[in-house]
Protein backbone atom coordinates (compact mmCIF):
# COMPACT_ATOMS: atom_id res chain seq x y z
CA UNK A 1 0.00 0.00 0.00
CA UNK A 2 1.09 3.68 -0.70
CA UNK A 3 0.63 6.95 1.02
CA UNK A 4 -1.91 9.35 0.27
CA UNK A 5 -0.91 12.47 0.78
CA UNK A 6 -2.66 14.50 3.68
CA UNK A 7 -1.11 17.91 4.72
CA UNK A 8 -1.44 19.06 8.21
CA UNK A 9 -0.68 22.54 8.45
CA UNK A 10 0.34 25.07 10.96
CA UNK A 11 0.48 28.53 10.13
CA UNK A 12 2.66 31.50 11.40
CA UNK A 13 1.77 33.37 14.50
CA UNK A 14 1.10 37.11 14.82
CA UNK A 15 4.17 37.22 16.18
CA UNK A 16 6.10 35.63 13.80
CA UNK A 17 6.98 32.24 16.04
CA UNK A 18 7.12 30.06 13.36
CA UNK A 19 8.26 30.85 9.68
CA UNK A 20 6.43 29.72 6.63
CA UNK A 21 9.86 27.69 5.96
CA UNK A 22 8.94 25.30 9.15
CA UNK A 23 5.00 24.36 7.71
CA UNK A 24 4.62 20.67 9.08
CA UNK A 25 4.00 18.35 6.07
CA UNK A 26 3.08 14.95 6.40
CA UNK A 27 2.22 12.44 3.94
CA UNK A 28 0.91 9.00 5.53
CA UNK A 29 -1.09 5.78 4.39
CA UNK A 30 -4.78 5.86 4.70
CA UNK A 31 -4.97 3.07 7.75
CA UNK A 32 -1.98 5.21 9.39
CA UNK A 33 -2.10 7.76 11.69
CA UNK A 34 0.46 10.41 12.45
CA UNK A 35 -0.24 12.18 15.50
CA UNK A 36 1.99 14.49 18.18
CA UNK A 37 4.44 17.47 17.59
CA UNK A 38 6.12 17.11 14.51
CA UNK A 39 9.39 18.89 15.47
CA UNK A 40 12.90 17.76 16.34
CA UNK A 41 13.73 15.70 18.83
CA UNK A 42 9.67 15.85 20.16
CA UNK A 43 7.52 12.35 20.29
CA UNK A 44 5.77 11.80 16.76
CA UNK A 45 3.59 8.54 17.29
CA UNK A 46 2.08 6.72 14.27
CA UNK A 47 -0.99 4.40 15.22
CA UNK A 48 -1.65 1.44 12.74
CA UNK A 49 -4.75 -0.54 12.12
CA UNK A 50 -3.63 -4.22 12.19
CA UNK A 51 -5.00 -7.81 12.39
CA UNK A 52 -8.32 -7.96 14.30
CA UNK A 53 -9.45 -10.64 16.93
CA UNK A 54 -6.24 -9.97 19.36
CA UNK A 55 -6.09 -9.47 22.84
CA UNK A 56 -3.26 -9.56 25.55
CA UNK A 57 -4.17 -13.34 26.21
CA UNK A 58 -5.42 -14.66 22.86
CA UNK A 59 -3.16 -17.11 20.60
CA UNK A 60 -1.59 -15.96 18.32
CA UNK A 61 -0.17 -13.77 20.66
CA UNK A 62 0.57 -9.98 19.72
CA UNK A 63 3.43 -9.41 22.58
CA UNK A 64 5.21 -12.98 20.97
CA UNK A 65 4.25 -13.94 17.65
CA UNK A 66 3.90 -10.55 16.09
CA UNK A 67 6.67 -7.98 15.09
CA UNK A 68 6.52 -4.43 13.97
CA UNK A 69 9.38 -2.34 13.15
CA UNK A 70 8.99 0.77 11.26
CA UNK A 71 12.40 1.87 9.44
CA UNK A 72 12.94 5.99 9.40
CA UNK A 73 15.08 7.65 6.87
CA UNK A 74 16.73 11.10 6.17
CA UNK A 75 19.58 10.80 3.91
CA UNK A 76 22.16 9.00 5.49
CA UNK A 77 20.55 8.52 8.91
CA UNK A 78 18.41 5.84 9.63
CA UNK A 79 16.13 4.35 12.49
CA UNK A 80 14.65 1.09 12.61
CA UNK A 81 12.27 1.59 15.60
CA UNK A 82 10.11 -1.45 17.48
CA UNK A 83 6.59 -0.79 17.68
CA UNK A 84 3.68 -2.73 20.16
CA UNK A 85 0.79 -3.63 20.46
CA UNK A 86 -1.75 -1.29 21.68
CA UNK A 87 -4.91 -2.80 22.32
CA UNK A 88 -7.52 0.07 21.15
CA UNK A 89 -5.15 2.60 20.98
CA UNK A 90 -6.52 4.24 24.62
CA UNK A 91 -5.95 1.91 26.69
CA UNK A 92 -5.09 4.08 29.95
CA UNK A 93 -8.50 5.54 29.76
CA UNK A 94 -10.11 2.44 29.00
CA UNK A 95 -8.19 -0.58 30.69
CA UNK A 96 -9.30 -2.36 27.03
CA UNK A 97 -6.91 -5.76 26.84
CA UNK A 98 -8.19 -5.93 22.88
CA UNK A 99 -8.24 -4.31 19.82
CA UNK A 100 -6.24 -3.70 16.92
CA UNK A 101 -3.86 -0.78 16.98
CA UNK A 102 -0.36 -0.95 16.91
CA UNK A 103 1.84 1.95 17.65
CA UNK A 104 5.22 3.75 17.11
CA UNK A 105 7.27 6.08 18.75
CA UNK A 106 9.79 8.35 16.91
CA UNK A 107 12.08 11.10 18.10
CA UNK A 108 13.58 13.07 14.90
CA UNK A 109 16.92 13.94 15.19
CA UNK A 110 17.02 16.76 12.52
CA UNK A 111 14.46 18.91 10.57
CA UNK A 112 13.26 18.45 7.06
CA UNK A 113 11.47 15.72 5.51
CA UNK A 114 11.79 11.92 7.54
CA UNK A 115 10.54 8.97 5.39
CA UNK A 116 9.16 5.99 7.17
CA UNK A 117 7.99 2.40 6.28
CA UNK A 118 6.85 -0.51 8.11
CA UNK A 119 7.76 -4.11 8.65
CA UNK A 120 4.67 -6.48 9.90
CA UNK A 121 5.52 -9.98 10.53
CA UNK A 122 3.60 -12.84 11.81
CA UNK A 123 4.75 -16.38 13.26
CA UNK A 124 5.67 -18.24 16.76
CA UNK A 125 8.11 -16.08 18.50
CA UNK A 126 8.74 -14.13 15.74
CA UNK A 127 9.31 -11.07 18.10
CA UNK A 128 12.04 -12.98 19.87
CA UNK A 129 13.41 -14.92 17.36
CA UNK A 130 12.75 -13.19 14.16
CA UNK A 131 11.93 -14.45 10.82
CA UNK A 132 8.00 -15.14 10.50
CA UNK A 133 5.81 -13.94 7.48
CA UNK A 134 4.42 -10.73 6.15
CA UNK A 135 1.12 -9.56 7.35
CA UNK A 136 -0.11 -7.20 4.97
CA UNK A 137 -2.33 -5.44 7.27
CA UNK A 138 0.56 -3.18 8.11
CA UNK A 139 3.34 -4.78 5.91
CA UNK A 140 4.77 -2.35 3.53
CA UNK A 141 2.79 0.79 4.46
CA UNK A 142 4.91 3.88 4.01
CA UNK A 143 5.23 7.58 4.49
CA UNK A 144 6.37 10.95 5.36
CA UNK A 145 6.46 13.44 7.71
CA UNK A 146 7.94 16.81 7.81
CA UNK A 147 9.52 18.05 10.59
CA UNK A 148 10.18 21.41 12.19
CA UNK A 149 12.29 22.61 14.80
CA UNK A 150 11.91 22.57 18.67
CA UNK A 151 10.22 25.72 20.29
CA UNK A 152 11.29 24.11 23.88
CA UNK A 153 13.92 25.95 25.84
CA UNK A 154 14.82 25.81 29.46
CA UNK A 155 13.87 23.49 31.86
CA UNK A 156 12.11 21.37 28.96
CA UNK A 157 14.96 18.64 27.82
CA UNK A 158 12.93 18.59 24.24
CA UNK A 159 14.89 21.42 23.89
CA UNK A 160 18.29 19.43 24.70
CA UNK A 161 17.84 16.38 22.48
CA UNK A 162 18.56 12.72 23.42
CA UNK A 163 20.81 11.72 25.71
CA UNK A 164 23.58 9.99 24.22
CA UNK A 165 26.48 6.97 25.19
CA UNK A 166 30.03 8.76 24.43
CA UNK A 167 32.64 6.61 24.11
CA UNK A 168 35.63 7.06 27.23
CA UNK A 169 33.38 9.35 28.65
CA UNK A 170 31.27 8.35 32.55
CA UNK A 171 28.12 10.90 31.87
CA UNK A 172 25.71 11.18 29.02
CA UNK A 173 25.24 13.47 27.26
CA UNK A 174 22.64 16.23 25.48
CA UNK A 175 22.41 15.53 21.40
CA UNK A 176 21.17 19.08 20.96
CA UNK A 177 23.18 20.98 22.93
CA UNK A 178 26.32 19.19 23.60
CA UNK A 179 26.23 19.40 27.18
CA UNK A 180 26.98 16.47 29.70
CA UNK A 181 23.51 15.14 32.18
CA UNK A 182 24.70 14.88 35.52
CA UNK A 183 22.12 13.07 37.45
CA UNK A 184 22.05 14.45 41.19
CA UNK A 185 18.93 14.16 43.69
CA UNK A 186 16.61 11.63 44.82
CA UNK A 187 18.04 7.96 44.34
CA UNK A 188 15.09 6.35 45.71
CA UNK A 189 12.75 4.20 46.16
CA UNK A 190 13.76 2.08 43.54
CA UNK A 191 9.98 0.92 43.02
CA UNK A 192 8.82 4.87 42.23
CA UNK A 193 6.12 3.50 39.22
CA UNK A 194 4.78 0.94 41.29
CA UNK A 195 1.38 2.90 41.81
CA UNK A 196 -1.86 1.40 42.68
CA UNK A 197 -3.31 3.97 40.16
CA UNK A 198 -1.74 1.64 36.74
CA UNK A 199 -3.41 -1.25 36.27
CA UNK A 200 -3.02 -4.64 37.85
CA UNK A 201 0.25 -3.36 39.78
CA UNK A 202 1.17 -5.90 41.98
CA UNK A 203 1.45 -5.69 45.69
CA UNK A 204 4.59 -7.38 46.66
CA UNK A 205 5.72 -7.25 50.26
CA UNK A 206 3.44 -4.42 50.78
CA UNK A 207 5.40 -1.64 48.49
CA UNK A 208 2.98 -0.16 46.17
CA UNK A 209 2.39 3.22 46.63
CA UNK A 210 -0.34 5.62 46.96
CA UNK A 211 1.34 8.64 46.82
CA UNK A 212 -1.45 10.26 48.78
CA UNK A 213 0.51 12.75 50.76
CA UNK A 214 1.44 14.36 47.36
CA UNK A 215 -1.98 14.84 46.12
CA UNK A 216 -2.12 17.84 47.36
CA UNK A 217 1.22 18.66 45.38
CA UNK A 218 -0.34 18.31 42.25
CA UNK A 219 -0.70 21.10 40.45
CA UNK A 220 -2.52 19.93 37.46
CA UNK A 221 -1.11 18.48 34.13
CA UNK A 222 -2.02 14.65 32.90
CA UNK A 223 -3.89 12.19 34.72
CA UNK A 224 -6.52 9.45 33.37
CA UNK A 225 -9.45 7.71 34.79
CA UNK A 226 -11.19 11.11 35.72
CA UNK A 227 -8.37 12.03 38.21
CA UNK A 228 -6.43 9.49 38.84
CA UNK A 229 -2.81 10.27 38.95
CA UNK A 230 -2.94 13.07 41.12
CA UNK A 231 -0.42 11.26 43.39
CA UNK A 232 2.20 10.02 41.50
CA UNK A 233 2.36 13.45 39.39
CA UNK A 234 1.88 15.36 42.63
CA UNK A 235 4.86 13.32 43.68
CA UNK A 236 7.09 14.32 40.55
CA UNK A 237 5.92 18.47 41.47
CA UNK A 238 7.06 18.04 44.74
CA UNK A 239 10.67 17.00 43.61
CA UNK A 240 10.63 19.30 40.61
CA UNK A 241 10.13 22.44 43.27
CA UNK A 242 12.96 20.96 45.23
CA UNK A 243 15.04 21.25 42.14
CA UNK A 244 15.65 17.92 42.08
CA UNK A 245 13.67 16.70 39.30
Amino acid sequence: QRAVKRPIMTRTSAAGAFLLGAILISSVSAAAKVSGELRKWHKVTITFDGPSGLSEKSNPNPFEDYRLDVTFTQGPKKYVVPGYYAADGNAAESSADSGNKWMVHFAPSATGKWTWSASFKKGEKVAIRGGGSSDNSINGMSGSINIGATNKSGRDNRGKGMLQVIKGKHHLRWAETGKYFMKMGADSPENFLAYEGFDNTPNEGGRRKSWGPHVKDFKGGNTWKNGKGKGIMGAIAYLAGKGMN
